[in-house]
């Protein structure tokens, strides 16, 4: 079996039952990719297959033989990192960590899927999806922050996005007893 990961060729003859992420993790030394719950919940492996977003724990390697794979390794390098990456790191889009290499995978999948103009479940338009912040959370429901940095990590994908900063929520001072 071949496959193409992170812009390398790599060959292995690997159990016909080995999941992707097992191929990167345990064959290959691309540890980037975390296992979380191994039942694709958690979003924690996500890969981009042929650029498109996938849980690696659920996908047999034997089902990608000659696609070009993506993992967290191959968007960035130590002093060149990929958009998304430092745009997690400027707004603190990772707490513990663990989550981070599939939240990031899974956003630059996602903003790809957006800008092919594929609507999500929140979409209010099937033609014309807009990036708000619901939409980006319902098109990263997918992966599971367990420290919470949901607000951190849709301000970084909005900053990739271009759609700058959030207004700020004001609050009228009655409305907080004062």
């Amino acid at each position: 079996m071949q496959w193409t990961i992170n812009g390398q060729r790599y060959e292995a003859e690997v159990d016909v039952r080995t999941s992707l992420l097992d191929l990167a993790r345990e064959h290959l030394g691309l540890t980037g990719s975390k296992k979380g719950c191994d039942h694709g919940q958690c979003g924690a492996c996500t890969m981009l297959v042929n650029g498109r977003r996938v849980n690696s724990c659920l996908t047999l390697a034997v089902m990608h033989d000659g696609d070009e794979i993506t993992t967290i390794e191959g968007l960035g390098q130590v002093g060149n990192l990929h958009a998304m990456q430092s745009a997690f790191v400027k707004h603190d889009g990772y707490q513990c960590g663990y989550c981070t290499p599939g939240q990031i995978c899974s956003a630059v999948g996602m903003l790809d899927e957006a800008k092919k103009g594929w609507a999500s479940h929140a979409s209010a338009s099937l033609t014309d999806a807009e990036l708000t912040d619901a939409e980006i959370s319902e098109r990263m429901s997918g992966n599971i922050c367990r420290c919470a940095a949901y607000p951190n990590i849709v301000d970084a994908i909005r900053e990739v996005a271009g759609l700058g900063d959030r207004e700020p929520v004001r609050v009228a001072a009655a409305e907080v007893g004062a």
